[in-house]
């Protein structure tokens, strides 16, 4: 699906097994993993999964998020630098609850 055809997200919507791409358009990785700063709620950036295993791509490189894709400002010789992430801060973005899930979790009942 080309760019034009393609909807931007959030990053809350990114889905684990989202292909990575450099700036270029080539692929490079899969999302493993969504980092957040909990305490203040900022995207701080995506764990992939490269051949050469699990990498960190700081929110600061990612240009635009889109439904099929993440394109990063990245070129190849950036992304085959990438470093390891630091799996202390790690959170995994799950997909986004309805209403009554949310309730139903937060008073513990069906409704």
């Amino acid at each position: 699906m080309s760019e034009a055809h393609d909807h931007p997200i959030a990053y809350t919507a990114l889905q684990p097994g989202t292909p990575v791409h450099t700036s270029d358009g080539q692929p490079f990785a899969t999302v493993q993993a969504v980092l957040v700063d909990e305490k203040v709620s900022v995207f701080d950036g995506i764990v992939v999964e490269t051949t050469d295993g699990t990498r960190f791509v700081d929110a600061d490189e990612i240009g635009t998020i889109y439904t099929s894709h993440v394109r990063t400002t990245l070129t190849a010789e950036q992304a085959a630098n990438l470093p390891v992430p630091d799996r202390s801060n790690l959170v995994d973005i799950k997909p986004p609850r309805t209403m009554a899930e949310r309730l139903r979790r937060k008073f513990g009942r069906k409704l």
